[in-house]
C-alpha cells in the first residue's frame, strides 16, 4: 500500500481530525471519496459530505472501507472507542495512527487486545494548510508501518520522529504551541492598533512578520538570537522594546505556559477513563 492509494478513516472528526482530512486532500494524498469521517452526530459533518467525503456515525463500519485508521477522539473517549473496535480491527490490513494525547502504544494494544500496527502522531491544526509540525513515534514491533505514515505527514508540513516518552512534551510544544504563537500574533496586532494602524492592517502586518521570523529559522537553520542580533542596534528601538517585554516576563511566561501544558497533557488519559 502507498499513501496515494490508501483509504482512510478518521474516527472522531473534530477540529484536528477535520484538519487532517482537509490537509490530506489538499496534499493530493487521497481524494475525499477515499476518506470516511465519523462523528457521533454525523449531521454536523454535512458540509464535508457535500465536499465528497464519506460520513458515518458507525466507527466499525468505517473500518470496513479503510486501511489507515486515524483515531482523533478526546482522551476521555478513547477507551470506549477502542472497546468498540476490538472485533473490527484487522491486524493484516489496518494501521492505526493515534493523535490522542497521553495514550501509549502499549495501552492502545492492551485495550484492543491486538497487535495491529500503531503509530502515534502529534500534529497541529496547521495541518489543514500543509504547515503542521508533526511528531511521530512508534516501538520496535510497529516500526515497519512508520515509513508510510511519515510519508503522509511529510506532505502535510514538517515531521520529526521522536521517542514515545517525548510525545507528551511534543503535545505542549507543537499542538498547544500553535495557540501560544497565535496569541502572540494577536497581542502584536493589538499593539499595532494602539500605535495607529487599523485592525485588519495590524493583523496582516503582525502575522506576516511572524511568518517571516519563523521562516528565517526554518529555512536558514540559524538560532533565534543570531537573527535578533541583526535587528538590535545600540540604543535602538528594537532592544528597548525587547527589554521592556522581558521586564514584564515575556520569555518566562511562554516557558511556563509550555511546561504547564505538558503537565496537564500527562494526565489527560488514563486506561481507567470512562467515556463522558
Amino acid at each position: 500500500m502507498t499513501t496515494s492509494d490508501a483509504r482512510i478513516a478518521v474516527l472522531g472528526a473534530g477540529n484536528i481530525g477535520l484538519a487532517i482530512a482537509r490537509g490530506v486532500v489538499k496534499a493530493g494524498i487521497a481524494q475525499p471519496d477515499a476518506i470516511t469521517l465519523t462523528r457521533r452526530k454525523a449531521e454536523h459533518l454535512e458540509e464535508f459530505r457535500h465536499e465528497g467525503f464519506h460520513i458515518e456515525s458507525d466507527n466499525r463500519k468505517a473500518l470496513q472501507n479503510a486501511e489507515l485508521i486515524i483515531i482523533a477522539v478526546t482522551p476521555q473517549q478513547l477507551n470506549g472507542l477502542l472497546q468498540e473496535l476490538r472485533e473490527a480491527v484487522d491486524t493484516q490490513r489496518h494501521t492505526i495512527i493515534s493523535v490522542v494525547s497521553g495514550a501509549t502504544i502499549a495501552e492502545i494494544h492492551a485495550k484492543l487486545g491486538s497487535s495491529v500496527p500503531v503509530i502515534r502522531a502529534m500534529p497541529n491544526t496547521a495541518i489543514a494548510i500543509q504547515e503542521s509540525m508533526t511528531c511521530l513515534s512508534t516501538d520496535d514491533t510497529n516500526a515497519a508501518a512508520l515509513p508510510l505514515v511519515k510519508k503522509m505527514f511529510d506532505a502535510l508540513g514538517s515531521t520529526l520522529v521522536i521517542d514515545e516518552a517525548l510525545m507528551i512534551p511534543a503535545t505542549a510544544l507543537c499542538a498547544c504551541g500553535i495557540a501560544f504563537f497565535l496569541r502572540a500574533v494577536r497581542a502584536a496586532s493589538q499593539g499595532g492598533i494602539e500605535i495607529g494602524f487599523h485592525a485588519e492592517e495590524a493583523l496582516l502586518m503582525a502575522a506576516q512578520t511572524a511568518r517571516g521570523a519563523a521562516s528565517l529559522l526554518v529555512k536558514g537553520g540559524g538560532h533565534p538570537e543570531s537573527e535578533v542580533d541583526k535587528v538590535t542596534t545600540p540604543q535602538g528601538c528594537t532592544i528597548s522594546g525587547l527589554n521592556q517585554m522581558e521586564h514584564h516576563g515575556f520569555s518566562s511566561a511562554l516557558i511556563k505556559g509550555i511546561v504547564t501544558s505538558a503537565s496537564k497533557a500527562a494526565v489527560l488519559y488514563s486506561p481507567g477513563n470512562q467515556d463522558r
